[in-house]
């Protein structure tokens, strides 16, 4: 079980891109120390996509990569890996790295239990079968042979896509599409206090059965992250 600091910064979905770079900002903040976290969450979709096995996407974000290794020699940086970035523990060795298959995640805080995840789990077979393909080794792998013998032209054509996509959209009857999904999780909910997601990009806090489900901002909408402060709510939302 992670135990959640006073002082724990949260950040979700920065999605980093060409045109989407204020994530590399933040991480500058901390190592100049204009922001200081007792422990750094990273809950997912990070980066447009991120993989080792793609050497064209390591390339692309090896500045990031280096900055996030080196703050974690000194600060605890939890990665929860998203549907955008996963294989990702050989790319930051000191780094706790979840894959998706192992969320969500038990942690504390004081004496409150939370889930932590980065959010993107659906129960449909073809849903599930089409993850455990992209985010095979041996596939990725081939694909990028393929990527380097045309000039990365596969990797290229996805980050072109990724960085025309709207990201910061309302997401209709959210309500009812969280209620259905907690139950999707393989864990006894009834001592869980609050359920912290990413993915949805919404901002919004909702109660379900007595737990405070809390969806993150995507950082790249409104460079809003969090950080817990230990009152009743626990988080609260900043502005960077």
């Amino acid at each position: 079980m992670i135990e959640i600091k006073k002082g724990a910064i949260f950040i979700s979905d920065t999605h980093l891109s060409k045109n989407r770079n204020s994530f590399i900002e933040f991480l500058y903040a901390i190592k100049e120390g204009q922001i200081n976290p007792a422990q750094l969450f990273l809950m997912g979709d990070m980066f447009d996509f991120l993989s080792f096995e793609i050497e064209y996407s390591k390339e692309l974000y090896q500045d990031t990569i280096n900055m996030i290794n080196s703050l974690s020699s000194s600060v605890d940086i939890y990665y929860f890996e998203g549907n955008h970035d996963f294989n990702l523990k050989k790319i930051f060795p000191l780094v706790k790295v979840f894959s998706l298959n192992i969320q969500p995640v038990l942690a504390s805080f004081e004496d409150k239990k939370l889930l932590l995840s980065h959010g993107d789990v659906d129960s449909g077979v073809t849903y599930r079968l089409f993850h455990m393909i992209v985010r095979n080794s041996y596939i990725l792998n081939i694909i990028n042979v393929i990527d380097k013998l045309f000039n990365n032209k596969i990797s290229k054509s996805f980050f072109f896509k990724q960085q025309e996509k709207s990201i910061c959209k309302k997401i209709e009857n959210f309500h009812k599409i969280i209620k259905q999904k907690i139950h999707l999780y393989d864990i006894d909910l009834s001592e869980v206090n609050f359920i912290l997601e990413g993915h949805y990009h919404q901002g919004l806090e909702i109660e379900i059965d007595n737990i405070k489900y809390v969806n993150f901002k995507s950082f790249s909408c409104d460079r809003t992250y969090y950080i817990v402060l230990g009152d009743r709510n626990i988080l609260q939302s900043k502005v960077f």
